[in-house]
């Protein structure tokens, strides 16, 4: 386990950085079905949605695949993180607060921080995929992650 800093490490702050190189720097397939599948799909299931987590070993960045089906819509939802989305595939809207955000692939949505947003799929026979970006680790390892559900 790694050690976490307290105030009286701050005279410890080194001069110059070294890289720090984690045994593990692929994850290979991400959108195959991954061998914990019980735990994925529990994830899926309380998202309604497909989700795979990209297992990389980022301390302040995050990032998933996701997927809608056809008429699919994610739950409303909001974060104290920061969202940035590539739409890999398909077309649908995203409503962010108050406004409804179309979108197709080859776009990229911002989701602000504490925003109410949804995501839906409006095609009537293809999936959406599309990558998410996130700074959630960053605030995970803060203790100061939060993520409500409408």
């Amino acid at each position: 386990m790694r050690k976490l800093h307290t105030s009286r490490d701050f005279a410890k702050v080194p001069d110059r950085l070294s890289a720090d190189l984690p045994e593990r720097l692929l994850h290979r397939d991400v959108a195959a079905v991954p061998t914990t599948q019980i735990a994925a799909d529990a994830f899926c299931m309380q998202r309604k949605h497909l989700v795979r987590v990209v297992d990389l070993p980022s301390r302040v960045l995050s990032m998933t695949l996701g997927g809608l089906e056809p008429g699919q819509s994610t739950n409303r939802h909001r974060h104290n993180y920061e969202t940035l989305i590539y739409v890999v595939a398909g077309t649908g809207h995203s409503l962010i607060g108050e406004r409804r955000i179309a979108w197709q692939a080859g776009d990229a949505l911002y989701i602000p921080v504490w925003a109410w947003h949804q995501h839906v799929n409006t095609h009537p026979t293809e999936q959406a995929l599309y990558v998410a970006c996130e700074n959630a680790p960053m605030l995970q390892n803060l203790g100061l992650a939060l993520r409500e559900e409408a």
